[in-house]
């Protein structure tokens, strides 16, 4: 998949209006984007769409979703992934839509050691992070929280996702915090469980944990614009789902270490119902976890919520 350059897109002219779509390497968003690519996939196949773009041609950009969260707080991609954790920081510049979230309904980012340990045990050990506005880290200081412990507490380094496992393995760090598809890989290494943030807040708060989101920069919301965006959006996802073989292959270009068969179990974890709508309990789980960060300090009150409906 292409990288977009840093500059913005120039003026619209005939054909197609250009518009980039920011979003991680990972198996589950490959999944629900594949109806929109436009390109030569890493196995050679050349990809174009499934489905009516409406006019648009979507430039897909590959980061990790620290990096997208970085990019968000400069408004530099028209539609972008980011974490839950990031809106408080950039909602003056992009909505959520409706659909393409990422929600851990029971389970969610994790806490991994190479021995069994408790949250309490972490205290003054070294923790691998992977990105300081990932959902993940700001659910782990809630749950620090409750256990009478800041970040102030641990001896915490920020490093890519991707990076976690290893240097955990390697004994730089003593737990390492977890996200994407290691959730179900973890075993196999020989690692054990501390805490499982998405289990644990939804036990607690009866809510899943959201996770990720998908948003629309403000300025291509004039009009019904941001309506039609995120319904060709939506048709993806929707598309994704009803072809789900076709997906699952091409997203097993972006699956590190995972068969069909994993891949299309991590998938099925981060897109499916939750995905196609937040549906009531799902806007009520974003509130609730970003009311909390608030109200905790650790994030900037947003106020009010609003979603970007599909046409």
């Amino acid at each position: 998949m292409s990288q977009a350059p840093d500059s913005n897109p120039a003026p619209a002219t005939t054909g197609p209006r250009t518009v980039r779509i920011g979003h991680s390497p990972d198996p589950d968003d490959a999944f629900m984007w594949y109806p929109l690519a436009n390109f030569v996939a890493p196995d050679g196949t050349h990809l174009t769409p499934k489905i009516d773009t409406g006019g648009y041609a979507f430039e897909h950009v590959l980061e990790d979703i620290q990096s997208l969260n970085v990019r968000s707080e400069k408004g530099e991609l028209e539609i972008t992934a980011f974490s839950i954790h990031q809106y408080p920081y950039v909602a003056d510049k992009y909505a959520m839509t409706s659909c393409g979230s990422s929600m851990g309904d029971g389970y969610g980012p994790m806490i991994v050691a190479p021995r069994k340990m408790s949250v309490a045990d972490l205290k003054g050990k070294r923790l691998a992070v992977p990105g300081e506005r990932t959902t993940a880290w700001l659910s782990f200081q809630i749950l620090l929280a409750e256990h009478g412990m800041t970040k102030d507490d641990l001896d915490y380094k920020f490093v890519m996702f991707d990076e976690v496992f290893q240097r955990v393995e390697a004994g730089e760090f003593d737990a390492g915090l977890i996200i994407h598809e290691g959730q179900i890989t973890y075993r196999e290494r020989g690692l054990h469980l501390v805490v499982d943030l998405g289990a644990w807040w939804t036990e607690s708060r009866g809510l899943p944990l959201p996770l990720g989101a998908n948003a629309i920069r403000r300025d291509l919301l004039e009009g019904d614009a941001g309506g039609r965006l995120c319904r060709v959006l939506l048709n993806s996802i929707e598309y994704a789902l009803e072809h789900r073989d076709d997906s699952v292959a091409f997203a097993l270009n972006y699956a590190r270490d995972m068969g069909a068969d994993l891949a299309d179990r991590f998938v099925g974890m981060y897109v499916n119902d939750w995905t196609l709508d937040y549906g009531e309990r799902g806007r009520a789980a974003v509130r609730r976890f970003l009311e909390e960060g608030a109200a905790a300090g650790l994030i900037p009150d947003c106020g009010e919520i609003d979603f970007v409906e599909p046409a």
